[in-house]
């Protein structure tokens, strides 16, 4: 019997059925992507409104009193915007500075103490810091005494000596007595951050020689914390207090630290604490530098040999913090 001819066959033969796809095949295809481009869109769209708020300091108002969560990132836009470039017209708006100031009464005396309320305050008093006008002044000065929200209160001590040096600048009136009273009553904290923010700010807001700010400067010389201590010391040199020389001096005094051991894994904690006594250091040479240019007078001579031994320090940014100390007590006292 004659066989059937075998039929070629065909390549449809070896693929598997098609079958229709499924939702969740779909959902992976079209409906992911999708959701992954809409967020980048609204992201994109986001930072494309806040960069614009710039244009309309009210909308900076509007998107600050509204009650939701993500206010605090409008209001560090602010205080970015307040130091760029375009920031002049803003920095003198006294309806702005008032507005501002009004908000982060509202915000200190709502009873929140979640972490986004805290840093809406915080990125509020840096922008008021940023203005160059007295309306600034008086929401820094009632945060400052709220020493029982320490973090507050130092972003707004902090904020204080901007916005004085900026009143300087400016050529506006001088900060009144009220501002010192409110730093002192923060440099009296039990949190050591903001003592120490204090000490530095009353080097700023302070009188020349004597004064609230001076006789409060040379108490903190004996604060049990160190940072707190260096600061008032710097501060002091700042207003011209020979007084601060027995704390700079001990700064000066720090020894380095062994580097680390050729072939020897990093010893970050070792690398942290060189880092910190270079820059204690390096501070302790502005002090100085401060000094001079607050009293127009030398050095004391034993100072003088703790600078010189620093001429050949293992830190590079210590010998040329050396060398420019050098040059200007060379201009103050030729030939020494």
């Amino acid at each position: 019997m004659a066989e059937n001819p075998r039929r070629p066959m065909s390549p449809d033969d070896v693929l598997p059925p098609v079958e229709p796809p499924s939702a969740g095949f779909l959902v992976q295809l079209f409906l992911v992507p999708g959701l992954i481009v809409a967020i980048i869109v609204g992201v994109w769209l986001s930072f494309h409104w806040l960069a614009h708020l710039g244009n309309d300091p009210q909308a900076y108002v509007r998107t600050l009193r509204r009650d939701n969560e993500g206010r605090w990132q409008a209001a560090l836009n602010l205080a970015n915007d307040l130091r760029g470039p375009g920031g002049s017209a803003l920095k003198t708006d006294p309806r702005l500075a008032s507005e501002l100031g009004g908000i982060l009464e509202d915000e200190s005396e709502s009873g929140r103490s979640g972490e986004q309320t805290q840093m809406l305050r915080v990125y509020l008093c840096r922008a008021l810091g940023e203005f160059t006008i007295p309306a600034a002044l008086p929401p820094l000065i009632d945060r400052c005494r709220d020493i029982n929200n320490p973090l507050v209160a130092r972003a707004a001590v902090e904020a204080l000596a901007v916005l004085t040096q900026n009143l300087v600048d400016a050529k506006q009136p001088a900060v009144g007595p009220e501002v010192v009273e409110s730093v002192v009553l923060a440099s009296r904290a039990d949190d050591a951050g903001l003592r120490s923010a204090a000490a530095f700010t009353l080097g700023v807001v302070g009188a020349k020689t004597s004064g609230p700010a001076v006789e409060r400067l040379e108490g903190m010389l004996a604060d049990p914390s160190d940072d707190v201590r260096y600061n008032a010391a710097l501060a002091l040199a700042r207003l011209g207090s020979v007084e601060s020389l027995d704390t700079i001096t001990e700064m000066l005094s720090l020894p380095d630290l062994p580097g680390p051991v050729a072939g020897s894994a990093p010893d970050d904690a070792a690398q942290s604490k060189r880092y910190k006594r270079a820059l204690v250091v390096l501070n302790a040479l502005r002090g100085l530098a401060l000094l001079v240019d607050a009293t127009h007078q030398p050095l004391p001579g034993a100072v003088l040999e703790k600078v010189k031994s620093l001429s050949s320090d293992p830190v590079a940014d210590v010998r040329a913090g050396v060398m420019a100390l050098d040059s200007k007590l060379a201009r103050v006292a030729p030939g020494r």
